[in-house]
């Protein structure tokens, strides 16, 4: 009898694809809207990976992607040579230490700002404040890097001379112990009001009444943040984390090359993957040895991906992507 019935609710139940098609006239604006993302994302992602083939490949521009001969995996061998190890070595180091530095920060003051902004009581002001914030992030790194050489020149520069009256002689265009700071100061202003958005946003999701029945209860504002606010943004900040630490090996070329250039003095502390493979791919023309590179990136970053989300399913499973 059970299983006569077990199988009419099979029969009874539509099937997957009549639940899509269902599914797709419900909500049919929803999924138009995802063809410009999927287009883009096609053209700009998934058609490029056939290139990969070129980390295999001793690739050469006159035969092409096509033509050129096979290589197996003597790119990735070279990559570990003696000659190519201890560059590489120090740019996966920086990019890892850099990119550590930047998630860590970057969230602090992003969560901090989102805390911030949700505790203006003023609406003109919270705008204006917000507005500020935000700017940054549209302005490019080239005109960044000119603005900061007014600052940091080691002539001109108004930070320079600043501290040269009180007897301290820095050249910032020598010292790439100074860099890391310089960086991170740069990309949390760069960055942090932007990316204190998603922080805003869950703030304001976040029920009143559980503030008010705290206030009642005698708690302060100090202790109402810490106890309520803190604690529903946890998930959000595990769940942007995830999402930074995929690229944890891929440094924002952008800003590193705009800032810092070709100047080998700063090496030290600023070259990262993406700006080595751009110098290798520049000077010696080796497109296989920099495809290599990418690809290893890409693994790696996507297994730290993986891992991240199985610690956050693990310990909180709201913050895991899948």
């Amino acid at each position: 009898m059970e299983k006569t019935v077990a199988k009419v609710s099979e029969v009874n139940q539509p099937k997957k694809k009549e639940r899509l098609i269902d599914d797709f006239r419900k909500n049919k604006a929803l999924y138009l809207m995802l063809i410009p993302g999927i287009i883009f994302f096609v053209i700009f992602s998934y058609i490029p990976m056939g290139g990969l083939i070129m980390a295999f490949q001793n690739f050469n521009v006159m035969d092409g992607l096509f033509h050129s001969p096979l290589n197996g995996l003597d790119n990735f061998k070279f990559l570990l040579s003696e000659s190519m190890l201890p560059d590489l070595s120090r740019a996966v180091k920086n990019t890892f230490f850099l990119n550590i530095l930047f998630i860590v920060s970057g969230t602090l003051a992003a969560v901090a700002l989102a805390v911030v902004f949700s505790e203006i009581k003023s609406k003109r002001l919270k705008k204006i404040t917000q507005s500020v914030s935000i700017l940054p992030n549209f302005i490019s790194w080239v005109i960044i890097a000119l603005f900061l050489d007014i600052f940091l020149n080691s002539r001109t520069g108004i930070i320079t001379n600043f501290l040269a009256n009180f007897g301290m002689q820095v050249n910032f265009s020598q010292d790439p112990k100074i860099w890391p700071l310089v960086l991170v100061l740069l990309k949390i202003w760069q960055g942090a009001g932007y990316g204190s958005i998603v922080y805003l946003a869950t703030i304001t999701s976040i029920d009143q009444e559980i503030y008010e029945a705290a206030e009642i209860d005698g708690a302060s504002r100090w202790q109402q943040i810490r106890r309520i606010t803190i604690p529903i943004l946890i998930p959000t900040v595990v769940l942007m984390t995830m999402f930074s630490i995929g690229k944890i090996f891929n440094g924002d070329f952008g800003m590193l090359y705009a800032i810092v250039g070709d100047n080998s003095e700063l090496y030290a502390t600023t070259d990262v993957i993406d700006t080595y493979v751009y110098r290798m791919m520049r000077t010696l023309n080796e497109f296989g040895l920099s495809t290599a590179v990418g690809l290893v990136q890409s693994l790696v970053g996507l297994f730290l991906v993986w891992v991240s989300n199985t610690l956050a399913r693990k310990f909180q499973p709201g913050a895991a992507i899948f």
